[in-house]
C-alpha cells in the first residue's frame, strides 16, 4: 500500500498544483479558506480537513480529470453481456475510469477545472460517476491514506507558499505514458514564502 500509493500520491499533487497555477483565482480560494479556519501561527494538520471542504473538491476535481488509474483491470467471474456484448467467464476487463471520468453526458463542461462541482455533493459516486480508487469490495484499500496524504501535502504547499507560473503561458498539461497517467512535462514552477507565515516557517 506505501509503494503504490507513494507515485500516484505525487502525482496528484503535481496535477493539482498545475491545475491550480492555470487557474489563480482557485489558488486564491483556497489559500482564503485555509488562512480562515487554520490561521498563521500553525501548520496545517489532518484534524483540520473537516473544516477545508474547498480543498477537498480541488482533490477530487483533480482526480476527476486526471485519475491516478485511468483503466481498472477487473475479471468476469461468470458469463455475462456488457453493452450487447458476451463476455465469458475469466475475461481480464479494463474499465475506462478516465472516459467515465471525463464524459460530457455526466460531467458538463468535463474540461475545465471546476471544483466547485463537488461542493455540497452527497453520494457523489452514485452511478459509477466517480471511481478514481475504483469500486466496491476491490476499490483500493489506501484510498483513505491517499486522500488524507494529498491533502495534507497540497493543503500545506497552498498555506505555506505564494506559487506562480515560470512563463505567462499556461502550464502544460498533457499526459504522459504510463498506467499512473504521470505528466508528460514535468511541473516547474516558482515559489516563495508567503509573508503570513515567514514568522512560523523560520522556526520549522
Amino acid at each position: 500500500m506505501l509503494a503504490g500509493g507513494t507515485g500516484t500520491s505525487i502525482s496528484t499533487m503535481e496535477w493539482a498544483m498545475s491545475l491550480l497555477l492555470n487557474n489563480p483565482s482557485v489558488l486564491i480560494k483556497a489559500q482564503a479558506e485555509i488562512d480562515k479556519y487554520v490561521g498563521q501561527d500553525r501548520l496545517i494538520q489532518e484534524s483540520d480537513m473537516t473544516n477545508l471542504p474547498y480543498l477537498g473538491c480541488i482533490i477530487k476535481e483533480t482526480m476527476r480529470m486526471f485519475p491516478p488509474g485511468p483503466l481498472l483491470p477487473h475479471e468476469s467471474a461468470k458469463d455475462c453481456k456488457v453493452g450487447g456484448y458476451h463476455i465469458p467467464s475469466g475475461t481480464m476487463l479494463l474499465v475506462n475510469v478516465w472516459g467515465i471520468q471525463n464524459d460530457p453526458t455526466i460531467w458538463g463542461d468535463p474540461e475545465t477545472f471546476r471544483p466547485e462541482r463537488f461542493e455540497g455533493l452527497e453520494g457523489y459516486r452514485d452511478g459509477f460517476k466517480y471511481m478514481p480508487f475504483g469500486f466496491g469490495r476491490r476499490s483500493c484499500p489506501g484510498e483513505g491514506m491517499a486522500n488524507r496524504t494529498v491533502a495534507i501535502g497540497l493543503g500545506s504547499l497552498i498555506q505555506c507558499f505564494e506559487w506562480e507560473r515560470t512563463t505567462e503561458s499556461k502550464v502544460d498539461l498533457s499526459e504522459g505514458v504510463g498506467i499512473t497517467m504521470p505528466k508528460a512535462i514535468n511541473l516547474e514552477a516558482i515559489c516563495r514564502p508567503r509573508s503570513t507565515m515567514l514568522k512560523l516557517l523560520s522556526h520549522l
